[in-house]
């Protein structure tokens, strides 16, 4: 699948800086898989039938979620493109349905970032550019907000 910055340059334009939705979308298919793999390590130390059954029936039901989530967080990352060019700033989510979002260098009056204290420790957050005349624009959760921001307000 093309990207779509690629699709949209403009002769003479370049890309400066590309980012991602942050790999903490997985977090919710990892903890999943975990309580699913120990529910088989739980189904392999009980000497009652009832209850080895019971753990890997749970063990199949949280797999097949883990695995709905981790495709769901693979597809978000896939389909989520953050990218500043020498002229713009342009943010694309989406498959099916897009919304782009793009915003001239010029026009971008400043640039916000709100980190939560995990997302300092995992360096992912949510940056808010506020244009002139042309309104404000959250992206969230994305990786490296602060070099996101460097890219955006370095001239």
């Amino acid at each position: 699948m093309a990207r779509y910055i690629d699709e949209i340059l403009q002769p003479g334009e370049k890309v400066l800086y590309s980012t991602n939705a942050h790999w903490m979308f997985y977090l919710p298919a990892i903890g999943a898989w975990i309580v699913a793999f120990a529910l088989v390590i739980l189904s392999r130390t009980t000497v009652n039938d009832n209850l080895t059954m019971l753990c890997l029936a749970s063990a199949a039901v949280i797999a097949v979620v883990a695995l709905y989530w981790t495709v769901r967080a693979w597809f978000h990352r896939l389909t989520t493109e953050t990218d500043v060019t020498n002229r713009r700033v342009v943010h694309k989510t989406g498959f099916i349905r897009r919304r782009t979002f793009e915003m001239a260098l010029d026009k971008v009056e400043s640039v916000d970032v709100n980190q939560t204290i995990m997302g300092r420790l995992l360096n992912y957050g949510d940056v808010t550019i506020l244009g002139v005349g042309e309104g404000r624009e959250t992206i969230s959760t994305i990786a490296e907000p602060l070099a996101f921001r460097n890219a955006i307000t370095a001239r």
